[in-house]
């Protein structure tokens, strides 16, 4: 897939207004294109009738106009001679398999996200994450809410990897660990970025820490890719718990956006302590721009964090963590922006 480049919204106009005042309605539209194949149907039999596409969706008349009004007036499909077909854009995230990571997406969005984001107001009023009362259970975060709901957790971490397949290729690419022995990757989950990063950098090791539930997955997928010998999992509470000595190198991935300043510093600390002289530490994941006006992915992803996570969790701009790790100690950083149309990037930081 061609890369493009992050978008800021310019001035509302009254086209845009529509899409923001009726974006709940795009969404579903999105959805419904989705879960009634209509793309991947487009994809494989297309340029293709309203009539085809009924027959191939099950759908009346009625319902296959709404549907193809809909995702034909947003863009996702063009008309031409009475046929349909999908946009350039998905035509290639099918054919290169993306489009599946984007499918995961909307289920995310959809059981996930949107319950929760119906508390954004709230959430801003009382500067926490009252959207959390979306998910039952116990416990101030999403994290330990799902522990106690086996298949919801299931889809939060299946939709995780999703995310890190979209956002993976920006780790690989920009985390350079040549000369690097053991990684320790804080907060790991189910081990996605220690396999994407040892599958590329196989003279480097890999120690994952996180809670019981993430690790029980991460250690089935670590076996399953046949890196067992390199990638071990260790059970911990990465606040309560010093970190391991023994890595030359710390990585907080998709970690650093939970957690409050003070939580991210105490962190950060954490890593410089126990790492040797010129060990360096890695943070990634989506990163806000430091004018506070963009991208648009950062902006709209931000209501996720505001609403549901943590009671502090944000996309922070790049120049937060770049202070919290000269103040922590870290001598040296080195900005590493993503070369894709996500804002995901890396900070480099040596002790």
């Amino acid at each position: 897939m061609r890369e493009r480049i992050m978008s800021k919204a310019g001035p509302v106009d009254h086209d845009a207004l529509t899409r923001i005042l009726f974006g709940a309605s795009a969404f579903r539209l999105l959805q419904a294109g989705c879960e009634l194949g209509l793309f991947a149907r487009l994809h494989d039999e297309g340029p293709l009738t309203a009539q085809q596409v009924a027959v191939g969706t099950k759908l009346q008349p009625r319902a296959v106009q709404t549907l193809l009004l809909g995702t034909t007036s947003l863009g996702l499909t063009v008309r031409s001679r009475g046929r349909y077909s999908n946009a350039e854009l998905i035509g290639e995230m099918i054919g290169d398999g993306t489009w599946s990571i984007v499918e995961d997406i909307v289920r995310f969005e959809d059981r996930i996200t949107l319950p929760a984001s119906a508390d954004l107001v709230e959430s801003l009023r009382q500067n926490t994450n009252v959207g959390l009362r979306s998910i039952p259970g116990e416990g101030d975060d999403l994290y330990h809410r799902l522990a106690a709901q086996p298949e919801l957790e299931a889809l939060f971490y299946q939709c995780m990897r999703s995310w890190s397949r979209l956002s993976n290729p920006v780790l690989v690419d920009r985390a350079e660990l040549a000369g690097v022995s053991r990684v320790l990757d804080v907060g790991g989950g189910d081990g996605v970025n220690a396999i994407a990063l040892a599958e590329v950098n196989p003279g480097t090791s890999f120690t994952v820490v996180d809670m019981p539930g993430a690790l029980d997955i991460a250690g089935r997928r670590i076996t399953e890719r046949g890196l067992a010998d390199r990638i071990s999992v260790k059970p911990g509470d990465i606040f309560a718990d010093d970190f391991p000595d023994g890595h030359d190198c710390v990585l907080f991935a998709n970690q650093l956006v939970i957690w409050s300043p003070e939580e991210n510093a105490a962190l950060l600390k954490k890593a410089y302590d126990c790492l040797p002289s010129g060990g360096q530490v890695l943070i990634f994941n989506a990163f806000s721009d430091d004018s506070g006006d963009g991208p648009l992915y950062a902006a709209l992803d931000n209501v996720y964090f505001a609403t549901l996570p943590a009671a502090n969790s944000t996309l922070y701009h790049w120049g937060q963590y770049e202070e919290w790790l000269r103040d922590v100690g870290f001598q040296r950083v080195e900005r590493l922006p993503g070369r894709t149309w996500t804002p995901h990037g890396v900070l480099r930081a040596w002790k």
